[in-house]
């Protein structure tokens, strides 16, 4: 039987899911593989998959329903972090021809050949998730303004709520060089930015064997020296792992973008130490007012997680205005859903789903609040903007370094550039008018 030559792919999910599935199909084309968006005719689909949102086996079944009625006759593989935890419910989805856990799914396309279309359940190569050791290297290809680049990977917290160290096993990370040689890679395909990614990216540095060789202080001031990049994001970092120094370096760096993205996960210390979190609120509190200190335009994104067990009306009130008074820029809110196989999935006092679908709502509506401010407090100042793509009403959007959303007049010749913008008026569409500094030929 011949090897089939078309495979397309799709991602579910983080950054880092996005990093991975790239660098497979580089792998899959380095073996003479033809990549073919989703929605097209295929041999193979790979469908890299989440564990994150609740909804992950009806995104996943329902993924695997679209493709087959475009290609019935096509093998359909099923990796990622759902396909770790519940290998062998996947195998049971019809038309799931092959599950691949955490380890195996970097080899995927030595898996291919010979594989046949399965009858009745899918083949599962999924080992323990105590067996993944090795740190796999990462970074997404496609998109020429913008590569997430993949330095870690797992976590050793333990957090009551999470599935992720279960899905993807210990800390690790990859070597500083490695790292900067990817970097390197990537300004060379003509992108200029990279977003670190990774599972706990303040905690890199630890090898295979979970000793600490190198440290994430370390590993930007070595990406500052990295020639063609022009801006290194930070994708997130807990509160408890964004050390001072970490902060007055972005607060000097040239390249690295005045952004932080801080989990919280709750105001109340209460719901913080059900969730076994490793701060209180009053450290959180600490890192905002040194980052506003050191760099006010700075833009701090929050996470939080409403509807935790346990979580009275009270609690959230506490949350609601301790994220009212702090001075950040947007959230990112979760509504708490049971996990198997966590503890929080035990805890008692669980709170009604459409209790925690109000409270989603309210800080949805006050993240808005936050980012209209933070957008209004720059009206008028001058920022560097990366020109991204085209919007539905024909003008270029991008981001500043500190993460306002600005959309200029269309002129081909700026795509992909780093421009001097004076910010405009707070619009209604979610970003601000800027006009450009220097005239464009």
């Amino acid at each position: 039987m011949a090897t089939p030559r078309t495979v397309s792919f799709h991602t579910l999910g983080c950054k880092l899911n996005f990093s991975e599935t790239s660098t497979i199909r580089r792998r899959f084309e380095d073996f003479g593989y033809t990549s073919v968006d989703w929605d097209q005719s295929s041999d193979i689909y790979v469908l890299n998959t989440c564990s994150v949102t609740e909804f992950a086996d009806r995104k996943c079944r329902a993924e695997v329903r679209k493709v087959l009625r475009q290609s019935p006759e096509a093998k359909v593989i099923v990796i990622g972090c759902y396909a770790q935890l519940k290998p062998q419910e996947i195998a049971e989805i019809p038309g799931v021809d092959l599950v691949l856990g955490a380890a195996e799914k970097f080899n995927v396309q030595h898996y291919v050949d010979g594989l046949s279309k399965a009858t009745d359940k899918g083949m599962i190569k999924a080992g323990a998730v105590n067996e993944v050791n090795s740190f796999e290297e990462a970074f997404s290809f496609g998109d020429r303004t913008r590569t997430f680049l993949k330095v870690q990977d797992g976590c050793d917290y333990k957090c009551t709520f999470c599935t992720i160290p279960q899905a993807r096993g210990k800390s690790r990370s990859a070597l500083i060089s490695q790292v900067v040689e990817n970097a390197g890679k990537i300004a060379d395909m003509g992108t200029k930015e990279i977003v670190l990614t990774g599972v706990n990216i303040g905690d890199f540095g630890l090898d295979e064997e979970g000793k600490r060789q190198e440290t994430f202080y370390d590993l930007l001031q070595e990406l500052e020296t990295v020639q063609g990049i022009e801006r290194i994001r930070i994708s997130s970092i807990e509160p408890n792992l964004c050390h001072n120094d970490i902060i007055s370096f972005v607060g000097s760096s040239t390249r690295v973008m005045p952004h932080f993205h801080m989990p919280l996960q709750s105001g109340s210390d209460k719901i913080l130490s059900l969730m076994r979190r490793r701060y209180k609120r009053a450290l959180y509190t600490e890192r905002v007012a040194k980052i506003k200190e050191l760099i006010p335009h700075c833009c701090i994104g929050v996470d939080v997680i409403v509807g935790f067990p346990g979580e009275t009306e009270e609690d959230f009130k506490v949350t609601q205005q301790y994220l009212t008074d702090l001075d950040i820029s947007y959230l990112h809110v979760f509504t708490y859903s049971e996990r198997a196989n966590t503890l929080a999935q035990h805890m008692e006092a669980s709170v009604p789903m459409n209790i925690r679908k109000e409270r989603n709502k309210k800080l949805r509506i006050l993240s808005q609040k936050k980012k209209e401010h933070f957008y209004r407090q720059h009206s008028g100042a001058i920022r560097s903007v990366l020109i991204e793509e085209q919007q539905k009403d024909g003008r270029l959007y991008g981001f500043t370094d500190n993460y306002i959303k600005v959309d200029v007049p269309a002129n081909d010749n700026i795509v992909n550039t780093l421009q001097e913008v004076s910010i405009g008026d707070y619009q209604n569409s979610g970003s601000c008018k800027a006009e450009l500094l220097s005239p464009v030929l």
